[in-house]
This record gives structure tokens, C-alpha cells and sequence, in this order.
């Protein structure tokens, strides 16, 4: 039995993707086979196709860290799900793809009124911004937190989990119509383009600062991120966009203000730890799902055959939530 999925030769830009007939996978111990209705498009999938994200030895070469569908088929001791179930899934790859093999604890199911879209829309982004901000970061009810990149789906997933558990998102946006996205959503928003984001930072909390930076930045955000963290305050690194170096990083502030430094990259967790935070996810953020808190932001839905007119608007910028590939 064969499928469609989309590769690529070599790295490059967008036009390097195409549709390709490859045989169906078959799902290994513990692994569920997923039919695939829809995929979402990460920052993640951009940077592999440019051939600047290593991909782990046991993970796939395809692109694609995010499915939902139903499952097809389930692998050798998988007892909590069955064939026809309609899950959503954090993939190791592979996606991009009519059918993917998924270990079976990074399934969820999906969530209550949801469509693949909407389902495909969640995994990448929930595991991140929970794993990150209130795992590493530590974020609590009536914190306040600074979140780079607002209206990206990582941005705006954190926007929503801020707020559904209390504490308060602040966000920096390149543009007025960003910040107006953003601040609709319930965040307060800096335009980075005309302000100092380290001086709204301190004016918008009375001078106090903020408890967490979620920074997908890096570089030369760094010291700047420090200088808005309050007293005991925590960065979170979960991205470099602008590169891995700071010449103007001091440690001083960090031990004069006991701050926390701390990152993680998803991709290169085990399966057993992507699992556990799929069953913190399905405790804590699963119930709000279901009762239409927290949804995510779709900006745009193309046919999977068009993966690279999706990658594009990604490379953009001008994208507001979410990107979702559909499979037929």
C-alpha cells in the first residue's frame, strides 16, 4: 500500500517541496499508525527544509511535528486506544504525509466540537508553551509574563494558557495590526519596531518588571529579557532566532537579582518524557479545551500538495496563529 507525502531533495527554499509516492509506514511496538486529515506547520519544519535543524537519529527525515486524524493501526502493547479514534498527535516527524507512525503516549484525543484543523493545530504549540512556561518557567497564577513574538502559534497558544491560568501576557508584535491582534486576544502589546520593549516593560508593571521572559528570540534579546525580570524572575529560552550570542550579557544582574536562566528544545526529548507532558496536558489543559477555552488561532489552511505556498507565508511574517496543512 503506498501514499503521498512531501519531500525534498536537498535543503532550500519553499519551491524545493514535493509530492512523492513512498510505501505506507507500519507502526513498531508501542506506536500507533495515524491516517492523517491534517497537519500544522511549525518554525521548526522552515528551519529542517533549510537544512538548519538536525533531525535525531531514530526520528523521520519528513517534515511534520504535528498530526490529527484517527488511528489506522496500533502497534505491538498499545491497549489504550483503538483503531478509529480520533487523536491528535506530537509526531517525531513526518507529517507531512497521508499516513504517520506516532508513539502511542503522544496521542491526545481530540478535544470536544474540535476538527482536524483545529486538532492539528495543537500538539507543537501546547507541548511547548506548557513544558516551557510552566514547567521550566515556573509560571503561576498572578504572575506576569513577557512573551516574544505574539501572534505566532507559539505566541498566541501562550497568550491563552497565560491568561486561562491566571497570570497576565504581556507581548511584544512588529506592527499596529499585530498588537491590535494581540491585545484582542487579552495581552497588553509593544510594538518592538517603535519602542524600547525593556522600558514598556517597566512601565506597564509599575517599574516592578515581569516574573517569566518566554523567549524565542535569544542573541541580543538576552540582556535585555534580564533586565525586565523582577526579583527571582525566570528566562526561558525555547527558540534562537536571533542567534546564539549576547556581547552585552552580564551576570551580575542575574546573581544580584537570583534569576533563572533555562531553555529546552522539544524534538530531542524521549518518547517517555513527551508522554508525561502529553498526560500533564490532558489533567490540565484538556478540560478547558473542552469546554471552548483556549482555542487556538488559525490563520490559513492549504491542501498538503501546497506545503510550500504554506511555508512561505510562514517565512513571511505576516501570519497571525496557526498554519494547517489539510491531507485529502
Amino acid at each position: 500500500m503506498s501514499m503521498q507525502q512531501i519531500g525534498f531533495d536537498a535543503p532550500g527554499g519553499p519551491e524545493v517541496m514535493r509530492l512523492e509516492t513512498v510505501p505506507v509506514p507500519r507502526p513498531g511496538p508501542g506506536c500507533v499508525l495515524i491516517k492523517v486529515q491534517a497537519a500544522g506547520v511549525n518554525r521548526p519544519d522552515v528551519l529542517q527544509r533549510m537544512g538548519r535543524y538536525p533531525v535525531p537519529p531514530d526520528a523521520s527525515p519528513v517534515l511534520g511535528l504535528e498530526v490529527a486524524g484517527t488511528v489506522a493501526a496500533l502497534g505491538e502493547g498499545v491497549t489504550h486506544w483503538r483503531e478509529g479514534d480520533k487523536v491528535c498527535a506530537l509526531t517525531n516527524g513526518g507529517g507531512y504525509a497521508a499516513f504517520c507512525v506516532v508513539p502511542a503516549g503522544q496521542c491526545l484525543p481530540w478535544p470536544k466540537n474540535y476538527n482536524e484543523v483545529s486538532a492539528a493545530a495543537l500538539p507543537e504549540t501546547c507541548f511547548t508553551v506548557w513544558a516551557n512556561l510552566f514547567g521550566h518557567g515556573k509560571l503561576r497564577a498572578g504572575e506576569t509574563v513577557l512573551i516574544h513574538g505574539g501572534t505566532s502559534g507559539i505566541g498566541t497558544t501562550a497568550i491563552a494558557l497565560a491568561l486561562a491560568f491566571g497570570a497576565h501576557p504581556i507581548v511584544t508584535a512588529g506592527s499596529a495590526e499585530k498588537c491590535a491582534a494581540c491585545e484582542k486576544l487579552g495581552a497588553r502589546a509593544i510594538n518592538y519596531r517603535e519602542k524600547d520593549f525593556v522600558a514598556e516593560v517597566k512601565t506597564l508593571t509599575g517599574g516592578a518588571g515581569v516574573d517569566v521572559v518566554l523567549d524565542m528570540v535569544a542573541g541580543p534579546y538576552l540582556s535585555r529579557n534580564i533586565a525586565c525580570l523582577k526579583q527571582d524572575g525566570r528566562e526561558v529560552v525555547i527558540a534562537v532566532q536571533g542567534g546564539t550570542r549576547d556581547p552585552n550579557f552580564d551576570i551580575l544582574p542575574v546573581m544580584r537579582h537570583r534569576l533563572v536562566i533555562t531553555g529546552s528544545t522539544m524534538r530531542p526529548r524521549t518518547p517517555a518524557e513527551k508522554s508525561a507532558i502529553a498526560d500533564e496536558l490532558r489533567a490540565n489543559l484538556w478540560p478547558k479545551l473542552d469546554a471552548g477555552e483556549c482555542a487556538p488561532i488559525i490563520h490559513a489552511i492549504f491542501p498538503l500538495a501546497e506545503a510550500a505556498a504554506a511555508h512561505a507565508l510562514m517565512e513571511s511574517g505576516e501570519h497571525i496563529g496557526k498554519i494547517v496543512l489539510t491531507v485529502a
